[in-house]
């Protein structure tokens, strides 16, 4: 089993800076592929990040790439999703996710294993 508890998140202004932390409990951490997610209520959850068990490879959407940094530590066994110019259409509830076991990185929310309960990023204008 792995425990995904993100934190981090919070009400900011427009161009605002954030960094989020996921913490996993357990013992494969770093045989686990990880990624974010966000979601808004009435829309289907959308991919932000993904990282590679080593942290080697990193994939981001057009939407957030050269604003949004995803990393690891596996000695922490956490991940950071850290994110600059924050605009409105930033705000979600951020996810955390595991793939149990990958050397790959994915993109679909469906294939993932594990995740957190979320952590609330409000940008005001």
């Amino acid at each position: 089993q792995v425990q995904l508890v993100e934190s981090g998140g919070g009400l900011v202004q427009a161009g605002a800076s954030l960094r989020l932390s996921c913490a996993a409990s357990g013992r494969t951490f770093s045989r686990c592929a990880m990624a974010w997610f966000r979601q808004t209520p009435g829309k289907e959850r959308e991919f932000v990040a993904t990282i590679s068990q080593n942290g080697g490879t990193t994939y981001y959407p057009d939407s957030v790439k050269g604003r949004f940094t995803i990393s690891r530590d596996n000695t922490k066994s956490t991940v950071y999703l850290e994110m600059s110019s924050l605009t409105p259409g930033d705000t979600a509830v951020y996810y955390c996710a595991a793939k149990l076991y990958s050397s790959a990185t994915f993109t679909r929310a469906e294939v993932y294993d594990y995740w957190g309960q979320g952590t609330q990023v409000t940008v005001s204008s």
